[in-house]
């Protein structure tokens, strides 16, 4: 895996000194000597990840972060600061400007490369997270970028894994101003309390006393309900090898004791904004995907859905030797009830329609929007004598209870006519067999509507 490194610093020693070290380990490094280049280069999408310099002219790290982080365009890039800056304020300073890390000089070169590639993996699943999110934005959904410039961070779930007493009171104390906070004790179970309790952030104590910490991370990474999950790992001192064999396997962040309470605030608020951030993504990606497929009238599935599913199930069926049945149901002079009572009471009826037919059928079965006031049920394991009696069905709920239109101020009473077909022999398609259903529909019409017409293969 390779990445395209920004390095940030007005000093060309230091700037040549990061790009030699990054371009050992295959990174592709880009250069600026100010901050105003830099988030030039950042506008034009030219960087993944920023290693930025704290003492810088015109415009020093600090302000560069800031504006990095605050705009929608490219606060999702991860900033590392690197800098001889060495006291706890200056560290808190660039964390709470959106810095991901802080790292101070001399930086070894395992822990920044370590550090850079941990980054870099993140950045690749938000970009992929992103791209998809571009066709949620097309179709309106609103962007995840504005929420997340505005998001402070506070307010989040976490769970702090730790078999010392002593350590975990003082971390939930101090967290528990910000955020909620729940203790594991017990490393075995944190597992399953991870993946039961809807995180958006694991602490993870690596000085656990029987139990070892690295491979819980290991393990929240692999299970499916928890590979999103931000981990922040506290370390001893002077175990660095731990540290970079963590963010190795998906450690996102971490804190050397003794634990600075804000340093600990700062890094909590940024992967609980991270977290809300890439949860953003994924939720307006499925929105934008169930849009595709649903009528958004009625809430059933559309009929290009339909023609994919209908088509895969037809397959199934025949390969496995099973029934199965399609029915096309047509409201009885739709058009007359638009004409006289106006659209809105059309779509007062499509609406009860679609919920009377959802309640009159199997969650197997396939309920669908054709189009216009024509409906499709695609019914698998069903042969066409129970499909003609769960047909008949709807046909009585129908026709039985008037729809109410206007608020209720109205009721109107409707009909409905339906044609069904069965799946067939050797060589029968879904588009025949859809062909047939409409022909039944066609003769139920012609024959006076309200009613049922069976078309066998």
């Amino acid at each position: 895996m390779t990445a395209r490194v920004l390095v940030v610093d007005d000093i060309p020693a230091n700037v040549k000194l990061l790009e030699a070290r990054l371009s050992a380990e295959y990174f592709d490094v880009a250069t600026a000597y100010s901050g105003a280049e830099a988030l030039a280069l950042c506008d034009r999408a030219e960087c993944d990840i920023v290693l930025l310099d704290v003492m810088m002219p015109d415009m020093d790290g600090f302000e560069v972060c800031r504006r990095l982080k605050s705009n929608p365009a490219t606060h999702h890039i991860p900033v590392v600061m690197v800098t001889a800056l060495d006291q706890p304020s200056d560290r808190i300073k660039g964390l709470e400007a959106g810095a991901d890390d802080f790292l101070t000089k001399p930086v070894s070169d395992v822990a920044l490369i370590s550090r850079v590639r941990s980054l870099a993996r993140l950045k690749m699943i938000t970009d992929e997270l992103r791209m998809r999110a571009l066709t949620s934005k097309e179709i309106g959904i609103q962007s995840a970028e504005r929420e997340a410039v505005t998001d402070t961070g506070r307010g989040g779930k976490v769970l702090i894994v730790d078999d010392r007493q002593s350590s975990y009171e003082r971390i939930a104390q101090t967290l528990s101003a910000e955020q909620t906070v729940d203790v594991q004790s017990d490393p075995k179970e944190a597992l399953f309390r991870a993946a039961e309790g809807d995180y958006e952030l694991m602490i993870v104590s690596l000085g656990l006393k029987d139990f070892d910490g690295l491979r819980l991370c290991s393990q929240v990474r692999s299970l499916e309900r928890t590979r999103g999950l931000p981990i922040l790992a506290i370390s001893e001192p002077d175990n660095n090898a731990r540290l970079v064999r963590g963010l190795e396997i998906g450690v996102n962040d971490y804190l050397i004791r003794p634990i600075d309470k804000n340093e600990m605030l700062a890094r909590v608020r940024t992967q609980v904004k991270r977290k809300r951030y890439t949860d953003r993504l994924r939720d307006n990606f499925a929105a934008s995907i169930e849009m595709a497929i649903t009528d958004a009238l009625t809430g059933l599935h559309n009929r290009r859905y339909m023609e994919t599913h209908l088509g895969a199930l037809t397959e199934q069926a025949a390969q496995r030797g099973k029934p199965l049945a399609v029915l096309i149901l047509d409201i009885d002079f739709f058009k007359s009830i638009n004409d006289n009572h106006g659209h809105d009471a059309g779509d007062d009826v499509l609406r009860e329609f679609a919920v009377r037919i959802r309640k009159a059928i199997r969650n197997i079965d396939l309920a669908c929007r054709y189009g216009g006031e024509e409906f499709v049920i695609v019914m698998p394991e069903t042969d066409l004598a129970v499909a003609g009696m769960v047909a008949e069905r709807i046909r009585r709920r129908i026709a039985g209870e008037a729809f109410s239109i206007q608020q209720g101020a109205k009721s109107l009473d409707v009909t409905l006519s339906i044609g069904i077909a069965a799946l067939g022999g050797a060589g029968d398609t879904a588009a025949a067999m859809l062909k047939r259903a409409d022909q039944a529909l066609y003769r139920a019409k012609r024959d006076g509507r309200n009613r049922v017409v069976e078309e066998a293969a």
